[in-house]
């Protein structure tokens, strides 16, 4: 590959044009314009002030309204002493307060810190010791939570959001009648418990909005920080600017060549990760669309929100794209309308791709990136070209290397497994208050982003992450390949490969298997993979477990499934 600066050319490595494989009317090259987040709300409440900026539960907004919430919710948060540079926790689902909230942030010039609310004290205290947060905007749900932050951390203010405030006006007064299930739905919803020194939202709501003549943020500012763990199970903080977000945003409408004002997003990601808050949420602001704010990806609730408006673009992970056309054949809940479909964060089955796009008459494509980068920087054309299977290609302005992960200046040949580097105005500048680690995930101004890939026809496969390589007798394994393959057998329903320490060095490839029906013996299963694998690259023990531990997005941690192998004394038993 070559090492020459290809991105004002838009050369790819292979010698043609990486654009020769884009979708009808995708440009190569876009003018971001030194637009914030700030710029690119606003620019939809002007020029669509009556349309609906979101959808919640059926409770709907204009972006007139909305531009006028935030503004309100600007000079109160200003009001508590919120000041250009500050950083605010938020710990929210998907609601309309997330989005006022960040975008009121936004307008003072404060950073967003995008928080789990699910999270416990315990993993919520390092990120508040290290981003040292004043105000938090919490569920209220969570309160209890951030009660046991306060004695060790900054925090001054907190603000108490009732999700149920913002729902439509019959169903608020559902959930108060007495019956069980209202009752229940109201306990998922929120909590009545009484807690000292917080304030309620709506009293964050000045009756003044912040002056027009407030200083407003720069492109360069920093707008969110999010934090990301990785393989090492450590915490580190991804500051994103104003201009990383746009960027993504842009650059994600331009993919999908989204007409401005046109469009209906269905967002049920969570916002405190990069793929719902950046793609799921901004990326329909950009585009002037009504965005539906789902809390949670419940198959109900996104199928409710599509029978009330159906979307024209969805943003998600494929057992959220799994859930919902499920849930659709189940109701007979007619799809077809859906144009575009985005998936992230883990491997889209083709045979479904298939069956998504045969219901919904649209395109269902899968895109690749990471929170480092806000996070897409592949994506298969929505076009003829697309090739199921592989993450696609760089979105514009985006350029990739492949290299040898030892040496990671040298380039390698197309075909050959290497580490993927990528570079973009959607790529951070470095991690919060870790100068070591930023300097260990740059070469030459390019982001080393720790997968495995290969360059496949023009187009990027990826084949692992580089820390999870399993090295067992002197041989590299990667867990996902030999995943792909155990996938196949009609026994196995899901499957997560590790590397389970030998006595005396080097590593054992074990499967956790979820299995379909009874599970043949091991030298059955590994005289099966023999067919399709190396003899080392076959697991040497296959270990029934009931599930396996994923986060906030249905990816499973590979950390946590190799440390409840790694302990014999709590692994499960085969029947």
């Amino acid at each position: 590959m070559e090492t020459s600066d290809t991105r004002t050319s838009g050369i790819h490595p292979r010698g043609g044009n990486w654009q020769q494989l884009y979708g009808p009317g995708v440009r190569r090259h876009l003018d971001y314009g030194g637009a914030t987040l700030v710029d690119l709300f606003e620019r939809a409440a002007q020029g669509l002030p009556r349309q609906d900026c979101y959808d919640f539960m059926g409770a709907s907004r204009r972006y007139e309204q909305v531009a006028d919430d935030v503004a309100h919710v600007a000079h109160g948060l200003a009001a508590l002493g919120v000041r250009a540079g500050d950083r605010v926790a938020i710990l929210l689902p998907t609601c309309p307060e997330n989005l006022v909230a960040t975008l009121a942030c936004a307008r003072l010039g404060a950073q967003v810190v995008q928080h789990n609310p699910l999270y416990t004290a315990d993993e919520l205290a390092p990120m508040f010791a290290d981003h040292g947060a004043t105000v938090a905007v919490v569920w209220n749900k969570a309160l209890g939570i951030v009660d046991e932050l306060r004695a060790s951390s900054a925090l001054r203010h907190v603000i108490s959001v009732d999700l149920t405030r913002s729902l439509p006006t019959l169903k608020r007064l559902a959930l108060r009648l007495p019956l069980p299930a209202a009752r229940a739905a109201r306990a998922r919803l929120t909590d009545s418990a009484r807690h000292p020194d917080v304030l309620d939202w709506r009293t964050v709501r000045s009756p003044e909005p912040l002056p027009a003549e407030h200083p407003r943020p720069g492109p360069d500012d920093v707008a969110v920080i999010l934090y990301t763990s990785g393989t090492s199970g450590s915490p580190k903080g991804v500051p994103l600017t104003h201009a990383n977000i746009v960027a993504n945003c842009l650059q994600g409408v331009e993919w999908a060549q989204l007409e401005f004002g046109r469009n209906v997003f269905l967002a049920a990601l969570p916002m405190f990760h990069a793929l719902g808050l950046t793609v799921g949420v901004f990326a329909g602001i950009a585009g002037g669309s009504t965005v539906l704010l789902v809390p949670t990806p419940d198959p109900a609730l996104m199928i409710d929100a599509c029978k009330r408006r159906l979307p024209t673009f969805i943003t998600g992970v494929p057992p959220m794209f799994e859930a919902i056309l499920r849930e659709a054949e189940k109701l007979g809940v007619d799809l077809r309308g859906i144009h575009s479909g985005l998936s992230g964060a883990m491997s889209l089955d083709p045979e479904f791709v298939d069956r998504w796009e045969a219901a919904t008459g649209g395109h269902l494509i899968e895109g690749y990136g990471l929170t480092e980068t806000a996070p897409i920087v592949l994506g298969n054309p929505i076009a003829p070209t697309r090739r199921p299977g592989t993450v696609g290609v760089p979105f514009p302005d985006t350029d990739i290397r492949i290299v040898d992960p030892e040496h990671p200046k040298t380039d390698v040949e197309p075909g050959t497994q290497g580490e993927l580097l990528v570079r973009g105005p959607q790529v951070f500048g470095g991690y919060l208050h870790l100068p070591d680690e930023t300097a260990a995930v740059f070469v030459d101004g390019w982001f080393r982003t720790g997968d495995l890939a290969r360059l496949d026809d023009d187009f990027v496969v990826i084949t692992g992450r580089a820390k999870e390589l399993i090295v067992t007798g002197g041989f590299n394994v990667s867990p996902a390949e030999v995943e792909e393959v155990l996938r196949r057998h009609p026994a196995i329903g899901d499957v997560s490969v590790v590397g389970v320490p030998r006595p005396h060095g080097g590593e054992d490839v074990v499967a956790a298997v979820i299995p379909v029906g009874t599970l043949p013996s091991t030298e059955e299963l590994r005289a099966w993979a023999k067919h399709s694998l190396a003899a080392y690259k076959v697991p040497r023990r296959f270990e029934v477990v009931a599930e396996l531990p994923t986060n906030a997005m249905g990816k499973v941690l590979r950390r946590e499934v190799a440390a409840l192998l790694h302990r014999p004394d709590q692994r499960p038993e085969r029947p």
